[in-house]
């Protein structure tokens, strides 16, 4: 299988429970709820994504004709090289949805390199096994395939998506994340007062915004 990466970095994670640990970030091209195309926006699944997932011209990206290749690109931005068992490296898929790419090759060199190994997916394709980090993001209008995981990160609000609904799937970490754009203020005290009430629900804020990390 060749993979398409938009790009590729070391940084860290900014939301949801990983939050503040070093982390590479493999985001691939392509995603089942948008185009990625601004012309598309309004006929889009999810009309509020803020991601650049065209093509391969980022930092890091290309495309990977096989499983080892990609593996060793990513292992090779890890700064403790080979990454140990007692400090194992860890890579984030993203996108884009990344289950559209993701396989269990890739899984499979991923953990012989040493890696744990994080996805961020809307849920829409089911996951293969081995991820040890699973964040399932629901859209509004979206049909939820993927319903058991280790954290459900909801962007809120979303008109026609209640969390209350949610609540009885299967994961260990609920959170709502404020819907980014120029209502953000406000969707902060929303999320806040919501996750008052229901305190099965957690606030995620993306720190790498708030604090200037890629």
């Amino acid at each position: 299988m060749t993979y398409s990466v938009k790009e590729m970095f070391l940084t860290l994670q900014g939301e949801g429970g990983q939050a503040g640990r070093a982390a590479v970030f493999c985001r691939f091209t392509g995603c089942n709820l948008w185009t990625g195309r601004e012309e598309d926006r309004s006929k889009a699944i999810c009309q509020f994504c803020d991601t650049d997932f065209i093509g391969t011209d980022g930092e890091g990206g290309g495309k990977f004709e096989h499983a080892d290749a990609l593996a060793d690109a990513i292992s090779s931005l890890w700064p403790d090289k080979p990454a140990s068992a007692a400090i194992p490296g860890l890579v984030v898929f993203t996108g884009g949805e990344p289950l559209l790419q993701l396989d269990s090759a890739l899984i499979n060199a991923m953990h012989q390199r040493g890696f744990n190994i994080a996805v961020e997916s809307n849920g829409t394709v089911k996951a293969p096994a081995g991820i040890d980090w699973l964040c399932i993001s629901p859209k509004a209008g979206a049909l939820l395939e993927q319903k058991r995981g280790t954290e459900l990160k909801l962007v809120f609000p979303q008109p026609g998506l209640d969390p209350a609904l949610l609540e009885s799937l299967d994961f260990k970490y609920f959170w709502l994340q404020p819907m980014d754009g120029p209502d953000q203020n406000a969707n902060i005290q929303a999320a806040i007062r919501y996750c008052m009430a229901h305190p099965k629900w957690g606030l995620s804020l993306q720190t790498h915004k708030l604090t200037g990390i890629p």
